[in-house]
């Protein structure tokens, strides 16, 4: 399939992490050698099968974050491949939870839009002392209505008969046992909450959470129940900034005020120039103690999500859709 033409779903993702686990979920993996790439474009591209989908996948270049870089590889993969009528931006994220969003490490958000708000919020601010001030920048646009149809008959789906993303997640590892150790879901002891106001601290001879942090500082969450989703799926806003939320009071405002669910860094540089879903697998809290243990799973957990919305689109209903590059050039 070396045939640009051929591809009509674009994925970005950000880091490594996420480019592995959206390749663990080909049904099949192209051995692709373009014969040309727009001129400038310097992606690097992934080839495979998703059911019956052709899919380019694209990842920031290492160590490039952020909503310029996002911007980036976005247009050059529409110039390179002209043919994308599918965009997403797939990975993980820091999770808000409220009383009124049970957000979980592992659970997946979804960016469907809340009121005038398109789904994706662009926020600046500075990357982290507690209680630092935020500015809230505006709403982009909405992901694709077919899109947003797809994802609302796949929720349907799911409220009436659960999902089997654990067992798609399992069936992928199992085909990439090396894999394991770092895409496996962690112990769910490691699923710690903590009280915004509560600073994690570091020793001398350790910087975990489990040693530093106090268990008096936790908030007691019921264990799911059987007849519970565990990834639980969340549609709602995301929050998009160039620098990375780690202030729990803050996060804990953008919910409140907001109804933001989740928070990343590169959602903002797509949405109006790659019009697109954003899926986001929860890493962490956004918080002072985040780190990276649930990254690996987190990854798994939107990229298993979204191969299980895509199988939800014909591939006629695809072809019956223009080009994101032609609609961005009706918007110009």
């Amino acid at each position: 399939m070396a045939d640009p033409s051929t591809y009509t779903v674009g994925w970005i993702c950000a880091l490594t992490t996420e480019l592995v686990a959206a390749r663990s979920f080909f049904d099949e993996e192209y051995e692709v050698a373009l014969e040309a790439q727009a001129p400038g474009d310097n992606n690097s591209y992934s080839f495979g099968r998703m059911g019956t989908h052709d899919v380019v996948v694209a990842c920031l270049p290492r160590a490039e974050y952020g909503i310029a870089p996002a911007a980036s590889v976005a247009r050059d993969m529409l110039r390179t491949f002209p043919n994308i009528r599918v965009g997403l931006m797939v990975g993980i994220g820091g999770g808000a939870p409220s009383p009124e969003h049970d957000i979980r490490l592992g659970d997946v958000v979804v960016s469907v839009p809340s009121g005038a708000k398109g789904g994706v919020l662009h926020h600046n601010r500075g990357k982290t002392v507690q209680e630092q001030e935020f500015q809230l920048t505006g709403s982009l646009n909405q992901p694709p209505q077919f899109l947003l149809t797809a994802v609302g008959s796949l929720e349907a789906d799911y409220e009436a008969q659960g999902h089997e993303l654990n067992e798609r997640i399992e069936e992928a590892l199992s085909k990439r046992p090396r894999l394991k150790k770092r895409y496996a879901r962690p112990s769910a002891e490691t699923d710690r909450l903590y009280e915004a106001s509560h600073i994690h601290r570091e020793s001398p001879t350790s910087t975990a959470c489990k040693d530093n942090c106090g268990e008096e500082n936790f908030i007691a969450r019921e264990a799911r129940g059987d007849g519970d989703d565990d990834p639980m799926i969340h549609y709602g806003l995301i929050a998009s900034s160039d620098k990375l939320m780690k202030d729990a009071t803050v996060r804990d405002n953008l919910a409140k005020e907001e109804g933001v669910l989740c928070f990343e860094m590169e959602a903002a540089g797509l949405m109006n120039h790659f019009p697109c879903l954003i899926i986001r697998g929860i890493c962490d809290y956004a918080d002072s103690h985040k780190n990276k243990e649930w990254q690996g799973f987190a990854a798994m957990t939107a990229a298993a999500y979204a191969k299980e919305l895509l199988q939800k689109i014909l591939p006629t209903n695809i072809q019956h859709q223009k080009p994101l590059a032609e609609v961005l050039g009706e918007s110009e």
